[in-house]
């Protein structure tokens, strides 16, 4: 299949087009219709016309973009009209809502006047929270930007101009601190002067560069003071005094060259006629001034950026539009300001220097990302954008004065924003905060992995706890210097050279020398096994807790811990568990990880235990004991097991919501239990599942997590003495985070439980 054909499949098959309408609000009673129209709707419409930033409270205008288009400069298609625009428009309501959950109208204008577009718009501002300017010809475009900034009160934002100059602005600045310069010395020439172009050179001036240093250029030539040729009042702002005329004279000596203008626009012969380390971004779409392969070989210093995503330093709009707009709407800004633009400027910069999370290391290959010349701007599917760029952009609002909400708490306001990106991440923030109240310390057996080594650089920013690495302290120095990490905060152990050894060994002798251990093979486990030199730490109070299993198996990283730990007194067995998190919803399988074919006390422990967990994460546990038949429907060994195990439940816990043995299908409809099992014990959907045996538990947590796309936080053991969990191979480094502030709060509870 074509790509032409792929293309028009993607946006004809299915309900045409990219976005539709929902509701957010239940319309399935007449009641709630009253609510949502006549006579409820009444009610805020008199909120509102008393105090009309009450809009901002009652209706979607606080969430509401409007992105608006004459179609006269559509990406690459030139003036194709506003109908024939629509689908681009569309595709940016598609990114507003992906990267930062803003809703949006597209608003397509047939017209190429500039005051009919403008009266226009300013007629819809009741309805938006803001304005996105998109795809209209220069200089047209600089003219109702200003007006509409001028009449309206809510924020106007020309992206082509200042979502362009935004990221290649941070990739400048990241760029000039690899090569030492600085932006007040150094020369710039922007090569197309329309909207992208004279809004870089505007953006390098307000951010610090010299304004005789910033020279322009478009098809006539560099724009000179007294050039008459093709100007007009935006391009003459930026003309200079020179003697420069063409593009060639302008390069010769530039420190930057900035390409927002035509294929080929640079040559081999002006790249080599530029300063010591040329800076290039070469944004021209689809195909650049010159490419990256080419530069190189004229240049081996040149930093070169495209807009292109086959090349590093992508320039991508998507980096900007939707956390700016997020960050403006969030405060209920008047307007989006120099000072909001350059706060996005300054936290993408910020945000490339950090370590790279393995989810977009995996977009692009598994390829290691590292702050250098390749990696100046952050790639276009980083999910912390979001959170480094929004708030930047609020604080800047509240700073400078546009602001009229202002954000009280702006941790608390990030978490919200962490929302955004998957219940997952509410859920955790919930247990990271626990974590950070009262923080351990967790031994890391895996201290010489990578992974490992990226997750105590989070685990230490974000206060979860104190890293302790066991391994070769100078290699696991070299890592974190070749990482560019700070873990001086972490400790580092090394085993072979620990005043502890001897201790541990011949403490673990005494535990195991009935059970076949000689003290020479304790002295083997313990030396070259670090999980066992980790879960000695544990037990005698040198760590709180341990977390390992990044590369090892899970046999290899549970059977030290069991054997020098061990389970609480009194279980039967040590339980797992799965927190699966739906966009719904959380919920918890169990058991899905350790007993195989369990006993119904063992079921029932299991139960108890996995209530006891959901409620670590504040979630009230509704408990369905599973099976494949529904309160003695079917007699069989396997259903008296699970019934069994209930009984046990009830009687060990009477007061848990819990009932079984149930469907699955019928634990997740009260509406049917009410109606066909009112005897029934569960009140409410089930969101703890106990499996009647591993293989189901195991099968089903996979094939939720695969088919229902649910994110799941795991493996969570339960029932040890002291706190113990296993990591799976091939977590990445998120997960390990999760897991730490899991182990930590594990460890208070069981402080707190004594």
């Amino acid at each position: 299949m074509s790509k032409r054909q792929e293309a028009l499949d993607y946006h004809s098959s299915g309900r045409k087009g990219k976005i539709e309408v929902i509701t957010t609000k239940p319309c399935a009673t007449s009641r709630d219709l009253s609510l949502a129209y006549s006579p409820g709707v009444a009610e805020p419409c008199l909120e509102i016309e008393k105090n009309p930033n009450d809009a901002y409270k009652y209706t979607a205008k606080g969430n509401l973009v409007a992105v608006v288009s004459n179609g006269t400069a559509v990406l690459g298609l030139g003036d194709i009209g506003a109908l024939a625009g629509k689908p681009v428009m569309e595709g940016k309501g598609v990114l507003f809502k992906t990267f930062a959950d803003v809703d949006v109208f597209d608003i397509e204008l047939d017209t190429k006047d500039p005051d009919e577009l403008i009266r226009t718009v300013k007629l819809l501002e009741p309805t938006f929270g803001g304005i996105n300017l998109e795809d209209i010809k220069g200089p047209e475009c600089f003219y109702i930007e200003e007006q509409l900034q001028e009449i309206l009160n809510i924020p106007v934002f020309h992206d082509d101009q200042h979502g362009t100059a935004i990221i290649a602005a941070a990739g400048l600045i990241n760029a000039l601190e690899v090569i030492g310069k600085k932006l007040e010395d150094i020369r710039i020439v922007v090569n197309g002067a329309g909207a992208a172009g004279i809004a870089c050179a505007k953006l390098a001036i307000d951010m610090g560069a010299r304004p005789e240093n910033v020279m322009l250029a478009d098809s006539k030539g560099v724009i000179y003071k007294g050039r008459t040729a093709g100007m007009n009042p935006y391009k003459e702002r930026y003309a200079v005094d020179t003697d420069a005329r063409s593009l060639e004279d302008a390069v010769k000596g530039a420190d930057v060259f900035f390409g927002v203008s035509v294929k080929g626009a640079l040559t081999n012969e002006m790249l080599a006629s530029m300063a010591p380390d040329p800076i290039v971004f070469a944004m021209a779409n689809p195909d650049p001034e010159i490419t990256p392969p080419d530069a190189q070989k004229v240049r081996s210093d040149v930093i070169i950026g495209t807009g292109r995503s086959d090349y590093n330093n992508q320039v991508n709009n998507v980096l900007c539009f939707p956390f700016l707009f997020r960050g403006a709407l969030d405060t209920h800004a008047k307007a989006i300001n120099a000072e909001m633009k350059i706060a996005a400027v300054k936290a993408l910069a910020d945000l490339t220097k950090q370590d790279v999370p393995d989810s977009v290391r995996r977009a692009y290959g598994g390829e290691a990302i590292k702050f250098g010349r390749e990696y100046l701007i952050p790639k276009p599917f980083d999910p912390r954008v979001l959170l480094h760029v929004a708030p930047a952009v609020a604080q800047a609002a509240m700073d400078s004065g546009v602001a009229r909400r202002p954000i009280a708490d702006m941790d608390k306001y990030i978490e919200q924003l962490e929302a955004l990106q998957g219940r997952s991440k509410e859920v955790m923030r919930i247990l990271i905060n626990k974590a950070k109240a009262n923080p351990k310390r967790i031994v890391f057996p895996e201290g010489d992995d990578d992974k490992i080594l990226r997750a105590a650089q989070i685990i230490i920013d974000e206060g979860i706890a104190t890293p302790v690495l066991l391994g070769n302290k100078e290699e696991i120095e070299e890592r974190i210097k070749a990482l560019n990490l700070d873990l001086d905060q972490a400790e580092i152990i090394d085993p072979d050279n620990s005043p502890l050894l001897e201790n541990y060994i011949n403490e673990f002798f005494e535990m195991r020398q009935r059970k076949g251990v000689t003290l020479a093979e304790a002295k083997r486990l313990i030396i070259r096994n670090r999980n066992y030199f980790g879960a000695m730490m544990v037990q005698d109070g040198h760590a709180d807790t341990l977390l390992s299993g990044i590369s090892h198996h899970y046999p290899e990283t549970i059977r030290p811990a069991l054997e020098i730990i061990g389970k609480k007194d009194g279980l039967s067995k040590v339980h797992g568990l799965y927190m699966m998190v739906t966009k719904k919803e959380a919920v918890f399988f169990a058991d899905t990880t350790v007993t195989i074919e369990p006993t119904a006390e063992e079921l029932a422990e299991t139960a108890i235990l996995t209530a006891r967990k959901a409620r670590h994460f504040d979630i009230k546990p509704r408990v369905a004991m599973l099976s494949f038949s529904n309160f003695g429907s079917a007699e069989h060994p396997l259903t008296v097991k699970v019934k069994r195990a209930t009984e046990l439940v009830k009687r060990w816990e009477p007061e848990l919501n819990v009932d079984g043995e149930i469907q699955a299908n019928v634990a997740l409809d009260p509406d049917l239990v009410a109606a066909q099992y009112p005897f029934s014990d569960l009140k409410g959907d089930a969101n703890v599942f106990i499996f009647p045996d591993l293989q189901s538990g195991n099968i089903a947590y996979k094939l939720l997590h695969k088919l229902g796309n649910a994110e799941q936080i795991g493996p969570i053991l339960m029932g040890m003495k002291k706190p113990v969990h296993v990591l799976q191979r091939g977590d990445d480094v998120a997960d390990i985070v999760n897991m730490a502030a899991v182990a930590v709060v594990d460890v208070q509870e069981s402080i707190a439980n004594g």
